[in-house]
């Protein structure tokens, strides 16, 4: 799963910033050697804007012994910052104990626009608060759903609201996940755009000479982690298809 140079350009023309080159240092919790979506989807377009000429930084917490400056592909610079983590990857909230290490990165790299991702991490709600108190334009990337009764999404969703209330503009991953996060956050819809997540099928090209005519091939790409909900994929497959042959 990628995001592609059309979707990375197609972001920050929603953004509505002037075509000048820009310096933007993405914030997140979760980036590489991490595994995930995020951590893809952040790379991806990283490479992407460094291609139409903007530069790129990556500021995250710090990963075992991975700390400090590291340079990726086409020079993308990453700060593994010295934060102490407190679950699952994310960092505490607190908003003062990151101030003087995401301010020295800002001011360093000279950054215009802070581009924040994932409503689970503690780093981009801290990023987008430090970034407001400094002029800074702002973007959030919304990656999740979350619901409105348990404990956790109440908590998450009063954040939400606090971090994205002035933010200059948000990007969810899918049309549901855009009414999910204007409910949560109460947001005016039109600062919210959507740009959905997909497959570039240039680099996931099947074979025609190996299919069977007389079997049905169903691809599920997804990682293999209890949330993303492989228990529920056979059932819901099996059922899908029996409904498929009633109709017929």
């Amino acid at each position: 799963v990628k995001c592609t140079a059309g979707e990375g350009i197609q972001q920050w023309d929603a953004v509505r910033v002037s075509s000048r080159r820009h310096n933007i240092c993405m914030v997140s919790d979760f980036f590489y050697p991490n595994m995930g979506g995020v951590e893809s989807h952040i790379y991806q377009l990283s490479q992407c804007l460094i291609e139409k000429g903007h530069k790129v930084v990556i500021a995250t917490h710090a990963y075992g012994r991975r700390k400090g400056v590291r340079y990726l592909t086409k020079g993308l610079k990453v700060y593994y910052l010295p934060l102490q983590v407190m679950y699952n990857q994310s960092t505490a909230t607190t908003c003062f104990h990151s101030l003087p290490l995401l301010r020295c990165v800002f001011v360093r790299e000279r950054i215009t626009v802070v581009h924040a991702h994932s409503s689970f991490s503690a780093m981009a709600h801290d990023a987008l608060f430090h970034a407001k108190t400094m002029g800074l334009n702002t973007v959030f990337t919304d990656h999740s759903l979350f619901g409105f009764a348990d404990v956790s999404s109440v908590l998450t969703n009063k954040l939400l609201t606090v971090s994205l209330c002035d933010t200059n503009h948000i990007v969810c991953v899918s049309y549901t996940s855009k009414e999910n996060t204007v409910l949560r956050a109460a947001l005016n819809p039109e600062i919210v755009s959507v740009i959905p997540n997909a497959v570039d099928p240039t680099d996931f090209t099947p074979d025609p000479s190996h299919r069977h005519d007389d079997r049905i091939t169903i691809v599920v790409i997804s990682r293999l982690v209890y949330r993303k909900g492989q228990a529920l994929c056979l059932p819901q497959i099996v059922h899908t298809l029996k409904m498929g042959f009633l109709i017929h």
